[in-house]
Formats: structure tokens, C-alpha cells, sequence
């Protein structure tokens, strides 16, 4: 037994590569691994909040949030110009680890994922190496000789907030967004076997080619490179090596793939590269990546194409922000917003402006979203000393991932060409270098990045010499933009040869939580409402409307045809995927009525359509067997899901007709004769508990009451919301067993026949001739606002409608709670209740003085609901008809942001142009004021 250990002993010491030597490198968080799971570090701020008192702090975060120093939008110099002063503020940071005994002789770093802004680090009161400069990037230093082995080691780390390079300050804090304080992504030791690989770049052809690049942390020469290439099993499928060279720190290795399973947006399939660093047959280091086999070429004046195809952008701008936290991040967080953005159908985002944490680009690469990563630089440049070390660490962190198509060399102006050539020198695959930009005749490398053209001056850049793709276009601001318009421009960019599509401005509203002023979600004014969602994700109007305008299957049926027999035609908007990889569900569906509680509609039968086969790009068919009593329903659902079973959009056509759905809400018995009424200003008429007053000298209602109220509201109507309408007379008689008020106008409304029926329902039959251009066609009347409790409504929703962003709403029974929200400003409660609803059959408005109900047998009528705006500025926009509730046949178009003119609007294309009005217009209304009715 004493020689059996004695061997043991002698195997150990003799050879050490049996003991368990630790080849990969260990990373030790210092700080925490993000911002909802954070360390907590000493604390102490120069200015503002809590200044110059020791406290702690969590790590990572922004010291604002933590309730330090003070806050500051990007563009306060703007706002304030010299009466401002920035907040020049240092912040103090202490903690302490302990470095153990085992590390001796391996190579440690310290590695700061980001820092806002400038960064000095010291360890055990050393410096441990040259001040950084930049927030948005991840930097390190090595620390190996400065550390005190098996004791207790200080790291203290001063950052401040204005940098000590002006153009620093430039590209980053003087922009328009948000900026902040402090370590706000996390802090770790990594720590390495003395020989290791430092970085590696990879470009993996969709060929099958493959090239590693890799870059030793010194000069080894003799040693051995192994990599190896694993599918998503785990299984090896192709291995290569090389040797190093005398004198050489890098090393580049090559193999081919047979037939790899391609990356894109609609498959991202990935590969893991496991790379061996040996000396003989010992193994020094082992590290690994994953990547995806791809190629991306910009053919100069047609595309953009990966793999062979032409693909185009439905992208979105994305800042990295939560309220709470700001900037610092989380990975429930980057997983929402990955998720939110391929829900509106999307398949690409631009990383505004700065690159994103890493856990974001690696659920880009995992979850399938094209990616532009881009150098900070808002309208103002790094200089090229600041900015080289910036783009080095940008591409040396973020080059292999496969989601990542373009560099971007800053924003709107702020691009240093002597930064263009930097990135090929860390990116082995050579991606294309865009200036993301807002002047024409800037487009670089074959690419226009050209922003807010309108559609017009877009057909021309589409005609022009370069592929035209807008980094940011249809600013989002309040409720304007993001959808608006958006149909337009995609039809465009579609069917365009050298169409790229772009990216909207922008993803969420960027409210930050005021840890000064009671936790407040503030916006900066009219800084930073320009999302799609609200700060939390709240989903506003546009997110559906992208939705369905992006879907990659298009169906263009907007109501079913008189002869429909099951064939709808579709189109294949996908680059990548047949749509017999989809799914099709179809339902026959019976509305609520308005008397059952809850609203909706409730399936009747259902089936699965066969997938029809359909290439990308291409046009055929979708049969849907339906049984033979289809028509017997009130409504045909489609739902498609894409081959990972996540819903792409759903359809909901009406099969009966308004009259035939509104037949069970008329039958309501009477209870006594209807009567007419002539004082000297009035003629009244009555049925079923319900009087309606008409003046004698304007034909307008001017008093309702019914046995449940004394008084209800809804007054001082019909008034001609577009044309012209003078009092002419007024006249009443009886008609069976109802009463009749006719009225006469001259001008442009021609007349108005009211009705009383026997069961209490009023009938409104008016027509009116417009000819020309009109924001908005109809009548109003009046009604409080502040009497309003909520609408239930059978018609298109849950979202309100602009003409030019008619999509992302559907037929069905809808009910919505009164709520004062103004798109892009706090509550964010969605959706609006305010606004203008479409294609509407009935509604119900509840009220503090009863219910009452509004109908019509006539498509296409839309309802406005009271006082709103979809842009706010000096001048709210769009202008409103007048009174509070209008039943319209012509609807205003939305702008895309503030200081929005009409001739802007009409820019946007031709849906966003004034509605043409030719002719006589008729329509009969419906109202029942009285109890709800069963």
C-alpha cells in the first residue's frame, strides 16, 4: 500500500498534466451579473444627491437610479443653451476581493463591460492602465502583477460622467437621449492559464468555408491551434489546425462544412467552433464560440443578399433602456424586446447608438433578427485617437456573432471616416461599413442610409444609382408614425429593385423611473415619446398595424367576396420559407351580443387548411374547406403561425351583413304608442320611455330624457363636420306606427329624416354632397366627456384608425374603459379609448347618466370618440372635427412627428393625402336612449 501511494505521489509531481489544471478561462464576478441581480460595492458622488457622503451602491447600475447626483437628457443644451450647466459629475467606487494562492502564475483581467463615461481603475491603489474613454464598450486591463496573493485586494474605480476628451463628449453625452453615471453593465476577473487564446474572429461562408482567426495572447511560437466544429447535437463534424509560426501571436485556420444548415433571420440555425491550444500533447487553453454559416453581399446598385437571396429590412431603432434601470440591463429584458420585435413581424434591428450588452446580439443570433451594430457618434464624431480604440473593442466583442450584418460608423454626422477601414482589421469576414445618416448624397459603399425622406422623394432615391436603406424613417412619436404611412413605404421598398427596406424610429419610449421626483416615468417632454410601445412594452396601435402590414403572409382580402367559395389568395413575403411550413387555422365564429357580459366572440367549429405550397416571394392560393352552412355564422377567423407555431397575424372577416348582425338588437317590444309633441320651440317625440326634443329653428336635438334619467346629454346635432348646412325647415307627420321629423338644410347637407319607432329605436337617415378634398367627412354631436364611464362596440379594434394606418385591427365585440391617455405620455394605459374606431356596426356608451347605444346598417362607418391629439406640439395635430362624438365616412391621415404640416402629411404617400369626396354621400344611423336594450 505505502508503494501504491508513493507511485501516486511520483505520477502527480512527475507529470503534472494529469492533475486537474483548469484550461478554460474562469470568470469571477465582482460585480453583480446584472442589474436585477447586483453586488453591492462602497459609494460616494462629487455632486447632486448624497454628494461627498460614503454610502452603498449596487453594481452594475446608473447612480442616478440609485439615488445619487442628478439627472440629465442628452440635448439640455439645446433646451437651456448657455443658462445650463452640465452635470460634471465624479463618482467613487471601493470593493475588495481576494485573490488565492492558486492564481500565481496565471494571467488576470479585469474586465468592465461598460462605464459611462470616463474610467479610471486601480487596483491595491495602482493604476491599472490608461484612463478608458467611451461608455458603451467593453474594455479590461491586466492585473497579474499588481495583485496581493491569498489577502484581501482593493479595487477602487473613479468614473466620470463628462469625459476629459471634448469629442467623447460629443458623440455620446451631448445627444438626443438619455444619458447617465456610473458602472452600468457588470465587472469580472478572468482568469487565464498563462498561455491562452486572447480573441478569435470567424467568417463561415454559406459554402460551407469556414476561416478562424485566432489571436494568441503572446507570441507561442511551436504551439498547436485545434478547432473543432460541432453541429447543435454536440456532434464534431469538421476539425483543423495549424501551428504557430516563429514569431507570430495569431493564427488562422480553414476547413469546409458540407452542406451547413444555413443562418437567417428565418433560421437561425447556429454552430459552436471549440478551439484547443497544445504544446505537444499537453492542452494549454480550450475556448469556444458559437456562429452560423452565412454570406452577406452588397451587390452595388440591385441589394442586399444573404446566402445567394435578396433580402430587405423590416427593422426597428432600439435604445437599450427599462425605466428602472435605464441603460443597465437584464436578461428578461433583452429576451421581451428580442421577442416584441419578431412578434410585429420583423426581421431586423438597428442597435441606436451604441452597441447593445452581448446578451442581446447572442438571442439576435439565437432567435433569428438582422443587427446593426453601430460605433457611437450622435451627429458628432469621435476624433480618430478616441474613436480607434472604440471601434477595436466594439468588433473584437461582437464580430462573430451572425446576426450582426453591417457596422455602422455612427450616427446622423457623426461619422470619422478615418474610422471606415478600422473594423475589417478586427472582422475577418469583411462585413459592409454603413454611415447611418440624415443628408442626401452621403450614401457609402453602395448603401443610402438616408433618414425621414418622404414617400415621394423615396421613389426618386429608389430610382437613383445606390440600394436605398433608411436607418431611421416614420419617427414614432406620440401616435405618429411607426405604422402610419408604413403600408405605403413597404409596398415601395418591396417592389423596388434596389429596395432595402428600413428601420422606424424607434422601438420604446424612452421614460426613465425619477428616483427625484417620486418615481415619476419621465419622457423629456417631447424628447423621448417616439416608441411603438411604451416605456413598460405597453403594445400602442402601431405595434399591431406593423404587424399585419409586415407579415410575410400577405393577404390583401380586405371583406369576403359575394361568390366566396373558401379560396383566398396570398402572397409569400418570407425570403427563406415556404408557406406549407406554415400553419393555417380557420373558425366560424358567433359575435357576443351586447347584453352578455363579457365581449369577444365565441367558435362555433374549426379546422386546419393544407398548407398550401407557395415559394418565397411568389403568389398562389389558400383553399379553406369550410362546411356547407358557413354563411350561417357571423364571422370567418384566420390564423397563420410560422413553422415554430408563433402566431404571424389573425384575420376576422364579417360573412353576415351589418343589417342581419343588428336584427337581434332591434326586436325590442313596445310598450305604448309613439307620440309627437309641437310647443312653440320644439316638436318632442316619445316611444317606450324615450323623449328626443328637436328645436324648431335649427332641426337639431337639443334635450333627451328617457324613465332612467332625467336628462342624458347628447346634444347639438347633426352639425356638417366638412361643407356647408343652413337651417331651411322642419316638418313632422306619422308613419304607421311611428313618428317622423324631417328636416331640410341647404348648402352642402341636403337633408336629415328622423324616425321614432314603437320600441324606442330612432332612426336617422341623412345624406349630405361634398366634392374636393376633406381631412374629415360627416356629423357630429355633442356629449360631456367627463360623464363617460367606457364603449362596448361590435366594429374593427381594440386600437383606434388613422386613414393612412387602417391595419392591425379586426372584426369583433370590443370593450373599453374610459381612460385619458394620450399616446406616448403617462398612464400608458392601451388601449386609447379616445380616438377614431372603424368599421362599426354597434356601440354601447356607458355614462353616469345611463347607456346608450349607436347602430348602423351601412359599412364602413367610423365613430370618433371626443377630444384627442396624435402628435402634441405647439399646435396638436391632427385638427379634430368639431363636437365630441362624430359618426364619420372620411377620416383625417397622421403625421410622423412633431411640427407635422399638412403638405408633410400628404408626403407620406397616397394614403396619407386628403380623402377625395365626389358626389352624394347617404347613411342611416341608429340610436337607442334608453335602457340597454335585450
Amino acid at each position: 500500500m505505502k508503494f501504491v501511494f508513493s507511485f501516486l505521489i511520483f505520477l502527480l509531481l512527475g507529470f503534472p498534466n494529469m492533475a486537474q489544471v483548469p484550461t478554460q478561462a474562469e470568470k469571477i464576478y465582482l460585480s453583480g451579473t446584472d442589474v436585477k441581480h447586483p453586488k453591492v460595492w462602497q459609494f460616494k458622488v462629487s455632486d447632486g444627491r448624497k454628494a461627498d457622503v460614503w454610502s452603498d451602491i449596487n453594481v452594475p447600475s446608473h447612480w442616478e437610479q440609485e439615488g445619487f447626483g442628478t439627472y440629465n437628457y442628452g440635448r439640455d443644451d439645446v433646451s437651456f443653451g448657455k443658462l445650463f450647466k452640465y452635470a460634471d459629475e465624479q463618482g467613487c467606487y471601493k470593493t475588495s476581493f481576494t485573490a488565492p494562492n492558486t492564481w500565481k502564475n496565471k494571467e488576470i483581467w479585469i474586465v468592465f463591460e461598460g462605464s459611462m463615461t470616463d474610467t479610471e481603475v486601480k487596483i491595491n491603489g495602482e493604476l491599472a492602465g490608461k484612463v478608458h474613454q467611451g461608455a458603451f464598450y467593453r474594455f479590461k486591463y491586466n492585473i497579474s502583477d499588481k495583485l496581493k496573493w491569498g489577502q484581501s485586494n482593493l479595487l477602487e474605480v473613479k468614473v466620470s460622467k463628462m469625459s476629459a476628451e471634448k469629442t467623447v463628449n460629443n458623440a455620446e453625452r451631448l445627444a438626443d437621449f438619455w444619458i447617465f453615471g456610473g458602472i452600468f453593465r457588470p465587472v469580472f476577473l478572468e482568469i487565464r492559464p498563462k498561455e491562452n487564446i486572447d480573441w478569435m474572429s470567424i467568417d463561415a461562408k454559406a459554402n460551407g468555408q469556414f476561416k478562424l482567426k485566432v489571436h494568441l495572447n503572446q507570441k507561442l511560437e511551436g504551439r498547436e491551434v485545434i478547432a473543432q466544429i460541432l453541429d447543435k447535437q454536440g456532434k464534431q463534424i469538421a476539425t483543423t489546425s495549424t501551428i504557430i509560426a516563429r514569431n507570430d501571436s495569431t493564427a488562422l485556420l480553414q476547413t469546409n462544412v458540407s452542406s451547413p444548415a444555413l443562418w437567417t433571420a428565418e433560421t437561425p440555425h447556429l454552430y459552436q467552433v471549440k478551439v484547443q491550444l497544445k504544446k505537444g500533447k499537453e492542452l494549454l487553453y480550450t475556448t469556444s464560440e458559437k456562429f452560423g454559416f452565412r454570406t452577406i453581399e452588397i451587390r452595388k446598385q440591385d441589394g442586399i443578399y444573404l446566402n445567394g437571396v435578396k433580402i430587405k429590412m423590416k427593422g426597428v431603432n432600439r435604445h437599450v433602456f427599462w425605466p428602472e434601470y435605464g441603460r443597465a440591463t437584464f436578461p428578461e429584458g433583452d429576451l421581451t424586446d428580442v421577442k416584441l420585435i419578431k412578434e410585429m413581424n420583423m426581421n431586423a434591428v438597428r442597435c441606436s447608438h451604441y452597441p447593445p450588452d452581448v446578451n442581446f446580439l447572442q438571442l439576435c443570433d439565437s432567435l433569428g433578427l438582422y443587427v446593426i451594430d453601430e460605433l457611437t457618434g450622435w451627429q458628432k464624431a469621435y476624433n480618430t485617437k478616441a474613436g480607434e480604440p472604440l471601434v477595436k473593442e466594439m468588433v473584437m466583442r461582437d464580430t462573430n456573432h451572425p446576426s450582426i450584418i453591417f457596422w455602422s460608423n455612427g450616427n446622423e454626422g457623426g461619422h470619422n471616416k478615418d474610422l471606415d477601414n478600422d473594423f475589417s482589421t478586427y472582422d475577418i469576414s469583411n462585413r459592409t461599413v454603413i454611415h447611418a445618416h440624415h443628408k442626401p448624397d452621403n450614401a457609402f459603399n453602395g448603401i443610402d442610409c438616408n433618414h425621414y425622406e418622404n414617400y415621394y422623394s423615396t421613389q426618386k432615391l429608389l430610382a437613383d444609382t445606390n440600394i436605398y436603406m433608411p436607418t431611421e424613417f416614420l419617427h414614432a412619436m406620440h401616435d405618429g408614425g411607426g405604422a402610419a404611412a408604413l403600408a405605403d413605404f413597404w409596398e415601395l421598398h418591396w417592389n423596388a429593385k434596389k429596395g432595402a427596406g428600413g428601420f422606424i424610429w424607434n422601438f420604446a419610449d424612452e421614460g426613465i423611473m425619477r428616483t427625484d421626483h417620486q418615481n415619476i416615468i419621465d419622457i423629456n417632454g417631447i424628447n423621448a415619446p417616439d416608441g411603438v410601445v411604451g416605456p413598460h412594452r405597453e403594445k400602442e396601435g402601431s405595434f399591431y398595424a406593423i404587424r399585419e402590414i409586415y407579415s410575410p403572409v400577405k393577404i390583401s382580402m380586405k371583406e369576403l367576396p359575394i361568390d366566396f367559395t373558401g379560396k383566398i389568395p396570398v402572397e409569400n413575403r418570407y425570403h427563406f420559407t415556404n408557406l406549407n411550413q406554415c400553419t393555417f387555422r380557420w373558425q366560424l365564429v358567433k359575435f357576443k351580443d351586447k347584453a352578455d357580459k363579457e365581449s369577444g366572440y365565441t367558435v362555433e367549429k374549426s379546422g386546419i387548411a393544407f398548407a398550401p405550397n407557395v415559394l418565397p416571394t411568389e403568389y398562389g392560393t389558400l383553399q379553406l374547406d369550410l362546411p356547407t352552412d358557413w354563411q350561417t355564422y357571423d364571422g370567418l377567423v384566420l390564423q397563420v403561425s410560422d413553422n415554430q407555431n408563433s402566431e404571424l397575424y389573425r384575420w376576422v372577416w364579417k360573412i353576415k351583413s351589418n343589417e342581419t348582425l343588428l336584427k337581434p338588437l332591434l326586436q325590442i317590444s313596445a310598450n305604448q304608442p309613439t307620440t309627437a309633441t309641437e310647443t312653440d320651440s320644439l316638436i318632442i317625440l316619445k316611444a317606450n320611455g324615450i323623449a328626443v326634443s328637436f328645436h324648431k329653428n335649427t332641426g337639431k336635438i337639443i334635450r333627451l330624457t328617457n324613465d332612467y334619467s332625467a336628462k342624458l346629454s347628447f346634444t347639438n346635432g347633426p352639425v356638417l363636420v366638412s361643407g356647408t348646412a343652413s337651417f331651411a325647415e322642419i316638418k313632422h307627420y306619422p308613419e304607421n306606427d311611428a313618428q317622423v321629423v324631417e328636416v331640410q338644410y341647404q348648402g352642402d347637407l341636403k337633408k336629415v329624416r328622423w324616425k321614432m319607432n314603437a320600441n324606442g329605436w330612432l332612426e336617422m337617415e341623412y345624406e349630405y354632397t361634398l366634392n374636393g378634398k376633406y381631412p374629415f367627412a360627416g356629423i357630429s354631436f355633442n356629449y360631456p366627456e367627463g360623464l363617460v364611464l367606457g364603449a362596448k362596440w361590435l366594429g374593427k379594434g381594440p386600437y383606434r384608425t388613422w386613414k393612412n394606418r387602417p391595419q392591425g385591427i379586426t372584426y369583433n365585440v370590443y370593450e373599453n374603459l374610459y381612460n385619458n391617455t394620450q399616446t406616448g405620455n403617462a398612464p400608458w394605459i392601451y388601449p386609447e379609448f379616445k380616438g377614431y374606431y372603424a368599421n362599426i356596426v354597434w356601440m354601447e356608451l356607458s355614462t353616469m347618466e345611463g347607456k346608450f347605444t349607436i347602430a348602423s346598417p351601412d359599412d364602413n362607418l367610423f365613430v370618433r370618440l371626443f377630444q384627442f391629439y396624435a402628435i402634441n406640439g405647439a399646435t396638436p395635430h391632427p385638427t379634430l372635427p368639431i363636437g365630441d362624438i362624430s359618426f364619420l365616412d372620411a377620416i383625417p391621415a397622421v403625421g410622423s412627428k412633431m411640427g407635422v404640416s399638412a403638405s408633410e402629411v400628404k408626403g407620406l404617400g397616397p394614403s396619407s393625402d386628403l380623402n377625395t369626396l365626389e358626389g352624394t354621400k347617404k347613411r342611416k344611423l341608429l340610436f337607442y336612449f334608453g335602457a340597454t336594450p335585450k
